[in-house]
C-alpha cells in the first residue's frame, strides 16, 4: 500500500494522466493471469479522450456512470472534456463499479485527485465507489418489460444517467454463472461478459442519454451476440461508431488481438433514418485524423431481420459492395439450398475414423476436414496426424453420415494466417464411389435437400464465396474469424442465373484459379472499378 501513497499527481496534471500513470503502475504490480481473470484492459489515454469526445451533453448537473472503472481514466477523460466544451456545469455526480479489490485504492486516488481538480474549478463533485458486481447489482432493470415471476426478488436499480461510459472485461462466462443466470434476456448461446455490460448500460440510460463503450467488433454478428443485439438495437439509437482496424495497436500495452470498436448510443426513439457516423482508424496514432462516412441507421442493421447484424463499412469500396449486396432480394432457401454444419464430431466418432482405405474387408465413405478444403478445389486425401481421411459405414455412425451428392464444402474457421475468411471448395459425387460422405465438425456443407445441385451452381455459388467481392463483403458485418451457418443463411446472394452464368464461364474456361474467379465474378456484376 506505501508503494500506492507514494505516486503522486505533478504539478497541474491532468486527472486522466495521473489516472494513466497509476494504470501503468498497477499494471507492472499484477501477474498477467490476474488481469487476465478479471478481463482487464487498461484504456491508453488517446483512446479515453476519444471516448470523452463522443459525448456532446449540454446539462447543468450531469449523472455518470463508469460500470468497470480500473483507474478511472475513462471518467477522468470525459469529465475533463465535458468542463472544456461547457461552462455551465455546476455539479457531477459520478457512480463507478470495480471488483478487482487490489485495484480499488488506485481508483480512489484517481478520482479524489479528479474531485480536487474539479473543486479548483468550482464544480460540485461527488463520486461512490461501489466494489460490487456490476452485472449482479443491476440485472433486473432487464426485467422491467414483464411482471416479476411469483418467487422472484426484485430490488431497485439505480437509474437515469445522463452519460454511461465504459472499457468493460471482456471474458466468457459458463452457462451455469450467476451473472448469465441473471441475465438471461441476453443470452443466446455462450455469452462474453461485455455484452452484459452493454445491454444493462443502455437499460440504465435517461431519455437522451448517452452510451460510450469500447468492446470487441464481435456483438455485431454472431448467434452468441442475437439476444444481445436484439435487446440493445431496440432500445437505443446508434449515432456514432468508430472502428480500429489494426488488431494490435488499439490495446498495445496488453496485447490484445481482437477487432475493436467504440460506439455511441444514445436512448431515444428508434428512427432507422437517422444517419449514422462510421469513422476509422489504423490504430491508436491516427484516431483524431479518421476516415469519415455516413449512413442511414437502416443502411447499416435491418431491425426487421431475425439476426439484426451490424454492417461497418469504413471505404468507398466498402460502401459500394454493401450497396450492390443490400439490392438483391434472395437468402439461399430461396433457392431451396440449404446449409448444415458437418455432423462429425472427431472426439466422438474415434472408433470409425481410419487413415488408411482397406478394400473389400469394410465398406469406407471419405471424411472431409477444415485441412482439406481450399478455394475452389477439395485435397484430398491428405494425410495429417489424428486426422484420419476414412470413415467406417456401418450402424453406429450412419447418423454421422450425409448422402454423397453434389456439395459445397465451407471452412467454419479461418485462421490469422488466411487472407480470406471464406474459403470453400466444390465436392461432385462422382468424386467417391461411396453411397455416403463424411464432413468434419469444423466445416459447413452447403447443399440442395430434396434434389441435387447441378455443376453449374455448384461451381457458381463457390465461386462467388471464394471470390475477394464476398469476403470484403463478409467481414463488413463479421469480425472474428468464425463463418456461422446461420449468417450464411441471412445473407443475401443474387439471382440464381448470375450464379449459374459464373459457374457455366468457369466450366468453360476450365481455370479454377482465383484470378479467374474474381475476374469473371467482377465481370458480371460490373465491380472491375470498384474492385481494382
Amino acid at each position: 500500500m506505501s508503494k500506492i501513497i507514494n505516486i503522486e499527481p505533478f504539478n497541474q496534471e491532468l486527472p486522466s494522466d495521473f489516472a494513466d500513470r497509476l494504470g501503468i503502475y498497477y499494471t507492472q504490480q499484477v501477474t498477467t493471469s490476474h488481469k487476465k481473470i478479471n478481463g482487464q484492459f487498461f484504456t491508453p489515454t488517446p483512446i479515453a479522450r476519444l471516448l470523452a469526445s463522443f459525448c456532446d451533453l449540454s446539462k447543468t448537473r450531469i449523472k455518470v456512470l463508469d460500470p468497470g472503472c480500473g483507474t478511472a481514466i475513462l471518467s477522468c477523460a470525459l469529465i475533463e472534456h465535458l468542463v472544456a466544451v461547457q461552462n455551465e456545469i455546476e455539479q457531477i455526480e459520478l457512480i463507478v463499479y470495480e471488483t478487482d479489490l487490489e485495484l480499488i485504492p488506485y481508483s480512489q486516488m484517481a478520482l479524489d485527485y479528479l474531485k480536487e481538480w474539479l473543486l479548483n474549478k468550482g464544480i460540485q463533485f461527488n463520486y461512490t465507489l461501489h466494489c460490487t458486481d456490476f452485472v449482479l447489482e443491476n440485472a433486473t432493470v432487464l426485467k422491467e418489460n414483464r411482471l416479476p415471476s411469483l418467487f422472484e426478488e426484485t430490488k431497485s436499480v439505480d437509474k437515469n444517467f445522463d452519460i454511461i461510459i465504459s472499457n468493460p472485461p471482456y471474458f466468457k462466462l459458463s452457462k451455469d454463472d450467476k451473472r448469465v443466470i441473471a441475465s438471461q434476456e441476453l443470452v443466446s448461446g455462450q455469452p462474453n461478459i461485455y455484452s452484459f455490460f452493454m445491454g444493462i448500460a443502455s437499460k440504465l440510460l435517461s431519455e437522451n442519454g448517452e452510451l460510450v463503450f469500447i468492446t470487441p467488433r464481435s456483438f455485431a454478428s454472431g448467434n452468441y451476440f442475437k439476444a444481445f443485439r436484439e435487446l440493445f438495437f431496440n432500445t437505443v439509437q446508434i449515432e456514432k461508431i468508430h472502428l480500429f482496424n489494426s488488431r494490435k495497436d488499439t490495446f498495445n500495452r496488453d496485447s490484445v488481438l481482437q477487432e475493436t470498436v467504440v460506439i455511441k448510443a444514445i436512448r431515444e426513439e428508434i428512427d432507422s433514418k437517422k444517419k449514422v457516423l462510421v469513422s476509422s482508424s489504423a490504430g491508436i496514432k491516427d484516431i483524431f485524423e479518421p476516415s469519415i462516412k455516413y449512413f442511414n441507421f437502416s443502411e447499416l442493421i435491418d431491425l426487421n431481420s431475425k439476426e439484426k447484424i451490424l454492417h461497418l463499412p469504413t471505404s468507398d469500396k466498402e460502401e459500394s459492395i454493401l450497396s450492390l449486396v443490400s439490392s438483391w432480394e434472395n437468402v439461399l432457401t430461396d433457392f431451396n439450398i440449404k446449409i448444415s454444419t458437418g455432423p462429425v464430431v472427431s472426439f466422438r466418432a474415434l472408433d470409425y475414423i481410419q487413415n488408411n482405405y482397406e478394400n473389400g474387408t469394410v465398406f469406407l465413405a471419405p471424411l472431409f476436414w477444415l485441412h482439406n478444403v481450399n478455394k475452389m478445389i477439395l485435397e484430398w486425401p491428405k494425410q495429417i496426424k489424428e486426422k484420419g481421411q476414412f470413415i467406417r459405414i456401418e450402424s453406429g455412425s450412419k447418423s454421422l453420415l450425409i448422402p454423397n451428392k453434389n456439395y459445397i464444402l465451407l471452412r467454419r474457421f479461418s485462421t490469422k494466417d488466411d487472407k480470406s475468411r471464406l474459403i470453400a471448395a466444390p465436392y461432385f459425387c462422382n468424386y467417391a464411389k461411396s453411397d455416403y460422405i463424411g464432413v468434419e465438425n469444423k466445416v459447413n456443407y452447403i447443399y440442395r435437400k430434396d434434389g441435387h445441385l447441378d455443376r453449374d451452381e455448384v461451381v457458381g455459388l463457390c465461386a462467388l464465396l471464394n471470390s475477394e467481392f464476398f469476403d470484403t463483403y463478409f467481414q463488413i458485418f463479421n469480425g472474428n474469424v468464425n463463418v456461422s451457418a446461420t449468417e450464411l443463411r441471412e445473407m443475401r446472394f443474387p439471382p440464381l442465373n448470375n450464379i449459374k452464368e459464373i459457374g457455366n464461364k468457369i466450366i468453360l474456361s476450365n481455370d479454377y484459379s482465383m484470378n479467374n474467379v474474381n475476374s469473371i465474378v467482377n465481370e458480371i456484376f460490373e465491380l472491375e472499378v470498384i474492385m481494382n
